[in-house]
């Protein structure tokens, strides 16, 4: 692949090899173009067993850390014989591996704007705060950006249009919120809230599957809701697996509180 790029694509330096940036630019769409190929090789293995078969899902970390394991036991019960692979990826490749169905199915926040991706709504929740029990604004069932001004807040997804969302909701209360520790997860946004290190402002549905004895959830106001989607190419029509896979994932959300607290 050197010779025919005509660019390096390694360093050698006493016999060890490290990936040049080139190198790490090329290797998204390789890891997609080889995750093609697996697809190829399981559909032959499902034609051939009919009942077996691989489902392969994309999913936020924290989806897959926490909600994920309910729906999958159940699909599994129904299921026996079909193989789980779970991928947990950006917002843009996973998007781009169920579009190019090197993906089944996947779970997302809206929006997307991808007409290439077929979504079904599956889950709307509200934006909460999470906070150790002792603290003083645990007193109250509803935080606004009036009474978190100048606490410590822990948050994710700097960028992101729920983030976004928040710092507006602050801004249009004349304030700026005091973002003291930024995380990639709800797990460790919740953990950090639990040892006083800040209010934790996260989605409530995943807030209360990472939930800790020593602290307490409050529904933030103005309402910024979490809306998630199952998605699967709009490309090509659902598969077997993945439509009983998002019939489980109904029953699974169907059940759920859609409010914060």
């Amino acid at each position: 692949l050197e010779q025919d790029a005509g660019f390096g694509l390694f360093y050698r330096d006493k016999g060890r090899l490290s990936p040049t940036p080139e190198a790490l630019m090329l290797y998204e769409d390789v890891d997609l173009a080889f995750g093609g190929l697996e697809r190829i090789d399981a559909l032959v293995r499902d034609i051939a067993v009919f009942n077996a078969g691989t489902l392969k899902i994309v999913a936020p970390p924290s989806l897959s850390e926490g909600v994920l394991s309910t729906i999958l036991t159940g699909f599994i019960e129904k299921y026996p014989k079909v193989r789980i692979s779970i991928d947990s990826r950006s917002t843009e490749t996973a998007k781009a591996m169920v579009v190019n169905r090197t993906a089944d199915c996947g779970f997302a926040k809206l929006p997307l704007n991808r007409p290439e991706i077929a979504t079904e709504l599956l889950s709307s929740t509200d934006t909460v705060c999470v906070l150790r029990g002792d603290h003083p604004l645990a007193r109250h069932e509803i935080l606004t950006p009036q009474l978190l001004s100048g606490q410590p807040l822990i948050q994710l997804g700097k960028g992101s249009w729920t983030r976004t969302r928040i710092d507006d909701a602050f801004k249009s209360a004349g304030l700026l919120p005091d973002v003291k520790l930024e995380t990639h997860t709800v797990g460790s946004a919740v953990a950090f809230a639990g040892k006083g290190l800040g209010i934790a402002m996260v989605n409530g549905l995943m807030a209360r599957h990472f939930g800790r004895a020593d602290t307490v959830i409050r529904v933030f106001r103005p309402q910024i809701l979490h809306q998630y989607v199952f998605m699967t190419s709009a490309l090509a029509p659902m598969n077997r697996l993945a439509r009983a896979f998002l019939e489980e994932s109904k029953i699974f959300f169907a059940n759920e509180p859609t409010a914060g607290g």
